[in-house]
């Protein structure tokens, strides 16, 4: 048994809970909100998870220090944009090589740093990994099962958080490629946005597998250029990912897409949404980096354009349909007499 402070009490900080709660382990939780912490001390129920009960054993708590101090891994999941806030408030109180798994997906707009990246400038002795793939939280607390994956500099931290981790319902798989996985995880939600947006359009299943498969190019070229792996943007971090986030109605991403492709402006939609929608925090740092690792990203600037310049849905897809005749695979020769 381990003790595990989970820092950060929405939906997917609950079903984490759930999860190792039941694998056995001791589970502190952490939340910024007062009112969040009375709400969960008292009812023991997230507003966002309905249904799903934290056991009475599991601690809910607002100081820092009581979630931080001595804990055996500490799993950091609040929304990407609060990630640098957090880590900096994490920080007096971890101690040299604890283990941190952060959970969230995103790239911060301003550096362009993956998460893992802002936990440990900020927290900079601290031992940091990821765990990333086709996990929504509404499933994961009720038990379906599904497999992640889990990046860490180390073998030995990864095969460490794998074995809280894994059960019958959770499988976990172990990578070196932190940044292939956190990329996938964040480039995902954008695609996701577009796929939404088709649907809302009332586009078919046909457009949404373009979307996916076009999709999956443009991540795993800037992963490429960046320095990920291929294997991991064909994992579960990366098409796995893109799979469930593009498809299920689960995903935040997907519905303020849907929203959106329907006529709603992005502020509308996200408001309707009522959870942080991380592709929107994303869509901005992903085109930045295409323009700065020179990654022709045709999906992502197009998202960006109806996100944040006010472009129809509608001539966002036209757009992609018409651009320039192209090879699908320009390193694929041809046999010719």
């Amino acid at each position: 048994m381990a003790d595990i402070s989970i820092i950060g009490a929405g939906s997917w900080g609950v079903g984490l809970a759930v999860l190792l709660y039941k694998n056995g382990h001791s589970i502190t939780m952490w939340s910024a909100i007062p009112a969040e912490v009375d709400m969960l001390q008292k009812t023991r129920e997230q507003k966002s998870m309905p249904g799903i009960k934290l056991a009475e054993e599991i601690r809910i708590t607002g100081d820092m220090k009581e979630a931080v101090d001595g804990a055996d891994l500490l799993v950091l999941a609040v929304p990407s944009v609060y990630t640098r806030e957090t880590a900096s408030r994490m920080s007096p109180y971890v101690h040299s090589g604890q283990k941190i798994v952060n959970v969230s997906k995103g790239i911060e707009e301003k550096t362009l740093y993956t998460l893992s990246e802002i936990i440990e400038e900020e927290i900079s002795q601290a031992d940091v990994a990821v765990l990333s793939g086709p996990s929504h939280a509404e499933e994961v607390s009720r038990g379906l099962p599904t497999t992640c994956v889990v990046g860490a500099h180390s073998k030995e931290t990864a095969e460490y958080i794998q074995d809280l981790f894994m059960c019958n319902v959770f499988r976990v798989y172990i990578s070196p490629d932190i940044l292939g996985i956190e990329l996938g995880g964040a480039l995902k939600n954008v695609i996701a946005l577009a796929a939404g947006i088709a649907d809302g359009l009332g586009y078919g299943d046909n457009t949404k597998a373009a979307l996916i498969t076009r999709g999956l190019t443009e991540i795993t070229r800037l992963g490429l250029a960046m320095g990920a792996k291929a294997e991991t943007l064909y994992g579960l971090s990366g098409i796995g990912d893109l799979i469930v986030t593009c498809a299920s109605m689960h995903s935040r991403n997907r519905r303020a897409g849907i929203l959106i492709g329907q006529g709603k402006s992005m502020d509308e939609a996200m408001e309707e949404v009522q959870m942080v929608v991380e592709g929107v925090y994303s869509a901005k740092a992903a085109l930045a980096l295409a323009n700065k690792y020179h990654v022709d990203m045709p999906i992502i600037e197009q998202v960006n354009r109806v996100l944040f310049e006010g472009k129809s849905a509608a001539d966002a897809v036209s757009n992609l349909m018409l651009r320039d005749k192209k090879l699908e695979h320009s390193a694929l020769p041809w046999n010719e007499a």
